[in-house]
């Protein structure tokens, strides 16, 4: 019995020191052994390692994959011509240097993170005052991400290096601050309201005068119509004109009479007018008479 419980108390015994003295590095971070406070190694190989039980030596991990920081400030900054401006950015940084990492940043990635976006802020303040807001937005966009990534490493790699290495500087917007976009889209606005009035203008000036042209073409074309109606119709009654009097001119006698035949049916085509005339005086009726033209008794 008291074999049984020292070979238990020995195997408890050996999984402590185990415990406290067995590590397992991941193949995505670094382990930092403290000895009393001081770096005494650092593991950047993943795998299993051994250090002394604790208080001798204790271990951490820092991240050593590619991290990113996205900006979160929303002070604006001054263009060449004084314009304000808010820029939205991010950049991808890895600690590459834990012992300086630990030494001159600190113990976590948040710590470098923070000092790292003062630095990015302060860079991009510094290089777009060099710019106007054209340049920013079209033409300089990329040199000023590589001013600002070299400013950026130059204080990293100082006098006290700060163990890191930043991979690229990204914009990812540009935009004048609240109010002035407010006034610039109302700008923009009216613009494009102006060259809409100004469109819708000289559509109806060119609909008005298309109109006036369709008017003109109309106007002559029916004029020339009537001109030709009326020469065709003058035409007619000159033919008309000739065929009576050459057929009249045959038999005077019948053309008289034929011409009072019609006269007659004229005269009398009204059911309701009233004629208040003497057959047996007036020349009118001589026809009916049966009188005979003072020029056929001549003949």
């Amino acid at each position: 019995m008291h074999r049984f419980g020292f070979w238990v108390s020995g195997l408890l015994l050996l999984a402590w020191l185990a415990s406290t003295t067995l590590f397992v590095v991941d193949q995505r971070q670094f382990g930092i052994v403290y000895a009393f406070g001081q770096i005494k190694a650092v593991i950047v190989e993943p795998g299993l390692n051994v250090k002394l039980p604790p208080p001798f030596q204790n271990v951490s991990y820092i991240d050593k994959r590619l991290l990113t920081l996205d900006s979160t400030d929303t002070e604006p900054v001054l263009t060449a011509e004084k314009q304000r401006m808010v820029i939205d950015w991010y950049v991808r940084w890895r600690i590459s240097e834990p012992s300086q990492y630990i030494r001159n940043v600190g113990t976590t990635e948040a710590a470098g993170a923070s000092q790292l976006n003062r630095v990015v802020r302060n860079a991009f303040q510094d290089a777009v005052n060099q710019y106007t807001v054209r340049q920013l937005l079209a033409t300089h966009r990329e040199t000023l991400m590589n001013d600002v990534k070299t400013a950026v490493l130059a204080q990293v790699r100082g006098d006290k290096p700060w163990g890191i290495d930043v991979a690229d500087v990204r914009i990812t917007r540009v935009d004048y601050v609240e109010n002035i976009t407010e006034s610039v889209y109302r700008r923009m606005e009216a613009e494009r309201k102006r060259v809409a009035n100004e469109l819708r203008s000289l559509g109806a000036a060119e609909g008005e005068k298309i109109r006036a042209d369709a008017d003109r073409q109309r106007e002559v074309a029916l004029a020339e119509a009537y001109r030709d109606a009326q020469i065709a119709k003058g035409e007619g009654d000159a033919q008309a004109a000739r065929i009576y009097s050459e057929a009249f001119g045959q038999d005077p006698q019948f053309a008289q009479f034929y011409r009072s035949l019609d006269a007659y049916k004229a005269a009398f085509a009204g059911k309701s007018d009233v004629m208040v005339i003497d057959p047996a005086s007036h020349e009118f009726f001589r026809t009916l008479r049966g009188d005979q033209p003072a020029a056929a008794s001549r003949k």
